[in-house]
């Protein structure tokens, strides 16, 4: 019995490690996904349920944007950026960048309750200046579960920060609580053209053992 639980054991971190090592940046998408689209609103339901959060505080919250959303997403994000850039020649990469994303089938945008952070910091004033920062790793924890999700379900993601220049936009177009600080969106759809090979630093200039 012990050996065929351990087996097991090992067969279950192969399988975390492989789908580690498939989940990637992925820039070229289209709006096919390989699944239904509640398929990927389950793997973010369950990922919101089972990520763990800095204290327990469950402050992450999850807007997820389909179809006529998501271009419209990046449609005020590149509208945003065209106001700050100005020079139309300058603005060509950014926006052939932003028609990328919109290609894709949808955004995951990441928000943090900050509410719930405030409630932290009131009741433990000793670390309040470090609760900020805490939410901000729950917030990585959700991003990164439910990227490698969506990779194990053959949906090409990559993660993006237009925040803070798109914030109020997001908040007004969608009735976001005052409350939710937004982190981060994650475009996702079919996989037009896989990442290519990745460059690894040695792992002994990263990677320190005592004992």
């Amino acid at each position: 019995m012990s050996n065929m639980s351990n087996m097991s054991n090992t067969s279950d971190l192969q399988a975390l490690q492989q789908l580690a090592e498939k989940r990637r940046s992925i820039y070229a998408l289209n709006d096919q996904l390989p699944v239904a689209k509640e398929e990927v609103v389950k793997s973010v339901e369950h990922a919101i349920l089972h990520t763990p959060s800095s204290f327990n505080s469950q402050s992450t919250r999850i807007v997820v944007l389909f179809g006529d959303d998501h271009k419209k997403l990046w449609d005020m994000t590149e509208e945003a950026l065209r106001g700050i850039v100005g020079d139309e020649e300058k603005f060509t990469p950014t926006k052939q960048k932003i028609d990328g994303f919109k290609a894709g089938a949808g955004t995951i945008l990441f928000f943090e309750d900050q509410k719930l952070v405030r409630a932290l910091q009131e009741g433990a004033p000793l670390y309040a200046d470090k609760f900020p920062v805490w939410a901000e790793h729950t917030s990585a924890m959700h991003q990164y579960v439910i990227w490698t999700g969506l990779s194990s379900i053959n949906i090409g993601a990559n993660l993006q920060h237009y925040n803070p220049v798109i914030d109020h936009k997001v908040a007004s177009t969608w009735s976001i609580d005052a409350d939710w600080d937004l982190t981060a969106q994650m475009v996702f759809g079919g996989i037009e053209q896989p990442a290519g090979d990745k460059e690894f630093m040695p792992v002994e200039e990263r990677v320190k053992v005592f004992g």
